[in-house]
């Protein structure tokens, strides 16, 4: 009698469905890494006028990257993890240097950061797919 297929993302491999509170906080890990990126990004520019940000710098990236790597660790695939790091970081800075610096956001590149966001939302599809029919086998 055939297996039924796993639910999407809760097996890997014979292994039992993942506990609720580990993917839950591989989601925390990622958004607190791009927090801190997003924070170090932004201070970077502020920097420039006070430079005791530069250590608001330092501090934020190295524990994007500590973070970075725990969600590695705990499971979630590098390109999936990369891909969102990027895209939520690239569109978070964009948005937040507009109101914080008055840097100008223009429709061209709203649509951009749009178009960067459905790209991750591909990838993390196609992800979970591949995943879906992995576990099939």
């Amino acid at each position: 009698m055939p297996r039924p297929p796993p639910q999407s993302g809760t097996a890997h491999r014979g292994r039992p469905p993942e506990p609720r509170v580990v993917r839950v906080r591989k989601w925390l890990l990622l958004g607190s890494a791009i927090a801190f990126e997003v924070s170090a990004s932004l201070s970077l520019k502020g920097a420039l006028d006070r430079p005791l940000l530069y250590a608001v710098v330092v501090v934020g990236y190295v524990a994007s990257f500590v973070l970075l790597s725990r969600v590695l660790v705990a499971g979630l695939p590098l390109g999936v993890t990369y891909g969102i790091w990027g895209a939520v970081g690239v569109a978070a800075t964009a948005v937040l240097s507009a109101w914080i610096f008055d840097e100008r956001l223009t429709a061209l590149m709203l649509g951009g950061i749009t178009l960067v966001i459905a790209g991750v939302l591909l990838v993390e599809i196609g992800s979970q797919r591949a995943r879906s029919r992995q576990e099939a086998v």
